[in-house]
């Protein structure tokens, strides 16, 4: 990471990163190429319908590593964890593909579309639809629009090509100003990451401050920071639909209890924190 330009935060380094690794890509692999490869993947699975169940709505994150901790699992092997997390109640997994700064891979989401039924989310830093191409061809039912490093161009344009590939994005913000960004590009699924992506610095209350500038019928989802059931108990009762989690999970050996913990089927619940 110390070869990136100095200077800029770790949203600017890591876009920096992402264009360069996209354009190479590209020359790799055109378009055409990838349109064809997503005619012989089964049709996206439900997304947004995932998030609407009446229930303990986790996106559970395979995540290996992040800028801010380092390795944070050495045992990863999404083939394992994927379908064990299905099993113990995730309504869809979040897949991290960034490979500079997250040690991620689209070979990682490829292996988890083999093993399960639930929807995927690819979670990368999107800046190129022809990444929303490569992202169905890996079998990604729905994909990370991140509002803070999009034109308001950009955003509609992708949004646009996920419908038409019946992939609804996840649109993150973390302010008011990139909220109304979102929402005027026309996002359905809204997701407030409590981390600020700029430092890494987490903190919860952004879910809370921004939960009543989304509108009612879009789907809100608070990602980063929620570490016992109480803290879904808060945000679901303030209005959000689902929760993303990947750090608190990971770090376990065995990544199904704490996910149990969170949606109270543990006896551990009230007490783990």
């Amino acid at each position: 990471m110390e070869n990136h330009s100095h200077g800029k935060n770790i949203l600017e380094r890591i876009v920096e990163a992402r264009r360069e690794s996209v354009a190479h890509r590209k020359r790799v692999l055109p378009d055409v190429a990838l349109k064809i490869a997503t005619e012989k993947i089964s049709p996206p699975r439900d997304f947004p319908g995932a998030l609407s169940r009446d229930g303990w709505n986790v996106i559970a994150e395979l995540k290996r590593a992040s800028p801010s901790r380092g390795v944070i699992r050495r045992e990863y092997r999404p083939t394992d964890l994927a379908p064990q997390l299905e099993a113990a109640g995730a309504i869809a997994l979040s897949v991290l593909t960034e490979e500079d700064f997250f040690s991620g891979s689209l070979q990682d989401l490829k292996a988890a579309h083999q093993v399960t039924e639930i929807p995927l989310l690819r979670k990368d830093f999107i800046i190129d639809p022809w990444q929303i191409w490569e992202s169905r061809a890996a079998g990604a039912d729905s994909f990370l629009l991140i509002t803070a490093i999009l034109t308001d161009e950009e955003l509609r344009e992708m949004l646009a090509l996920g419908r038409s590939l019946t992939m609804e994005p996840l649109v993150e913000v973390h302010s008011r100003e990139e909220l109304d960004r979102a929402l005027a590009a026309g996002g359905r699924i809204i997701g407030v990451n409590n981390r600020d992506l700029r430092n890494f610095e987490v903190r919860v209350e952004t879910s809370l401050d921004l939960i009543r500038a989304i509108p009612d019928e879009c789907l809100a989802v608070s990602e980063s920071g929620l570490h016992s059931h109480n803290d879904l108990a808060r945000l679901r009762s303030a209005g959000f639909d689902a929760f993303l989690i990947g750090e608190y999970l990971m770090k376990e050996a065995d990544p199904c209890v704490p996910l149990r913990d969170l949606m109270g089927l543990n006896q551990t619940s009230q007490t783990r924190a």
